[in-house]
């Protein structure tokens, strides 16, 4: 598990942002945000999207980052794939 989890964790303690801030934001319960950071359950692909919308709101720095550490260095995969 925790792909997902793992970068969302890393993109909150980053920017400052509080798990109860983004779950406002997404309109959804801490417990889910707590679940994910937590690597507890792996939100559904859709849930990944919703997350990276509400980073936008709140900073969209944050959202870039975390899309760019769930998904990986896009550019060492063409690199590595000629």
């Amino acid at each position: 598990m925790g792909k997902a989890g793992k970068a969302l964790k890393q993109v909150l303690e980053t920017h400052g942002i509080s798990q109860n801030k983004l779950a406002v934001t997404m309109g959804t319960g801490r417990s889910n945000v707590n679940r994910w950071v937590n690597e507890i359950m792996d939100p559904v692909a859709e849930g990944v999207l919703e997350i990276r919308d509400a980073l936008k709101k709140i900073n969209p720095a944050a959202a870039e980052e975390f899309i760019r550490l769930y998904l990986g260095d896009v550019d060492d995969d063409d690199e590595t794939h000629p």
